[in-house]
């Protein structure tokens, strides 16, 4: 039933937010999790099984995952369901008797949230919070709320309160009373003046173009930084997957890090980078960064483009995967696609992509036999973080893939080349580096095709020998 008195619902909603703020740490805040089940005549959304490809995940792992979500920020779940939608309405997105008997589940389990996993408009968000009585979050909110209290250094605040004003500006639909307000023109006679919607879209813009400088600027450092590591001739890595694939856990097996590693979903925001030292002696730089998710918010791979630019510079790109779960097959094409929005054609260039099938050891013995034998004619590794199982095997295809194209090559320096020794520290991997008397020095390198010229001209090539790896 719908409320008497608008504000009654107002001062119910402003409770809310209030409450979920004060309490969600603690667990306190009961919501609801709704997965919309739409026919894919409908467009996108979670579909009816009858029209799921193979690769798309069933609505049952779509309402888990969820459910996931809403437990990523501490929140209560007393109940979840799938909500059939033959037919989606513009106004409420469900049937009007639809939308009654919910309002009857959402006053049984006292929820004072209710969690839509589906893009709701803002007309949409307001008239279900008027009929439900409850304060309506949608799949981007949701996700937005999850990286709000994930973010910990100032360039992850800046790039969630971007996403966050962005998806906000497009909801000013007169929510609440006051935005339908005049304020007065200047002088004593102006005009109407403009409505207090209009000074809240005008405001927030204001604030998006500071952020958006201020993220600039965090652009520019991050450049200036990678310009700095490429002047160390050490290749990068970046690990990328879908959100809870174990990305952290796998980074700090391979780095001896301890970055903060969780069985939740977006545990890791902000990038962290570490050296990686692979079986020959060399060295490579590996970066960690934001997990993906399905129909991640577009608002959010742009605030978080200056973070995502550390995947557009490495030289390989390891892709874990949570092999254990059963939507594992779904969650390739979601980060594929990622990939492609940042410009990266990852299934176009496989040389720069390691597939990396991590949580082998939640498997039984059975499932990992036929996993291994299926990594086996994929090209993939099955690995362990937590037992570092498959890490070894690991560090050796990092190692070929980095050198594919890199000529290892011997050269002997005399005490006075003190110029070329220095050139080839800043533009060769040194492998290994022995003294071999009267002052020479014997340099084992590798040299990148684009500089294995300019090292002929100032060594002179009759001086470069081509040795064995």
């Amino acid at each position: 039933m719908r409320p008497k008195d608008p504000n009654e619902l107002k001062r119910k909603k402003e409770r809310v937010s209030r409450e979920i703020s004060a309490a969600r740490s603690q667990g306190r805040v009961s919501a609801v999790v709704l997965a919309p089940v739409l026919d894919k005549k409908h467009g996108k959304g979670t579909r009816a099984p009858a029209t799921r490809d193979a690769s798309e995940r069933s609505p049952q792992a779509r309402l888990e995952e969820a459910v996931g979500l809403a437990a990523a920020i501490d929140l209560d779940v007393k109940a979840s369901g799938l909500v059939p939608v033959p037919n989606p309405r513009p106004a409420t997105l469900f049937g009007s008797g639809k939308v009654e008997e919910l309002s009857g589940l959402v006053r049984a389990e006292e929820a004072g949230l209710v969690i839509v996993d589906h893009p709701l408009t803002p007309v949409q968000q307001r008239n279900l919070e008027t009929a439900w009585n409850a304060k309506v979050l949608d799949r981007t909110g949701l996700i937005l709320e999850i990286f709000g209290q994930r973010a910990r250094t100032r360039e992850g605040r800046l790039q969630v309160e971007l996403a966050h004003l962005t998806y906000q500006k497009s909801r000013l639909v007169r929510s609440w009373t006051h935005l339908e307000r005049q304020r007065g023109g200047f002088g004593f006679l102006g005009g109407p003046g403009e409505t207090q919607i209009e000074t809240d879209r005008r405001i927030i813009g204001e604030r998006i173009d500071v952020i958006r400088k201020e993220l600039e600027q965090v652009r520019r450092t991050r450049a200036l930084h990678r310009e700095s590591r490429q002047r160390v001739p050490y290749p990068t890595v970046a690990l990328v997957g879908y959100t809870n694939a174990g990305k952290s856990a796998l980074f700090n097996a391979l780095t001896g890090a301890s970055v903060f590693a969780e069985d939740t979903l977006f545990a890791t925001l902000d990038p962290t980078i570490r050296s990686l030292r692979l079986p020959g002696g060399s060295k490579a730089v590996l970066s960690d960064t934001v997990g993906f998710i399905s129909d991640l918010p577009t608002m959010l791979v742009a605030a978080f483009r200056a973070t995502l630019e550390e995947v557009l510079e490495a030289d390989l790109i390891l892709h874990v995967r949570d092999i254990a779960d059963r939507a594992s097959g779904s969650h390739r094409p979601e980060v594929i696609a990622v990939l492609e929005n940042l410009g990266i054609a990852a299934e176009a260039d496989p040389d720069r992509l390691i597939e990396v099938w991590n949580k082998a050891d939640l498997l039984d013995a059975s499932s990992l036999k036929r996993t291994a034998n299926e990594a086996r004619r994929a090209a993939a590794v099955l690995v362990s973080a937590t037992t570092g199982v498959g890490l070894d095997a690991l560090r050796a295809e990092i190692e070929r893939k980095l050198n594919r194209g890199r000529e290892t090559i011997e050269i002997r320096l005399k005490p006075e080349e003190g110029s070329l020794s220095n050139w080839i520290y800043e533009n060769c991997e040194v492998v290994e580096r022995k003294s071999v008397g009267e002052g020479i020095t014997a340099l084992r390198i590798r040299v990148a095709p684009e500089k294995r010229q300019r090292l002929a001209r100032l060594a002179g090539a009759a001086r470069l020998r081509l040795a064995a790896e």
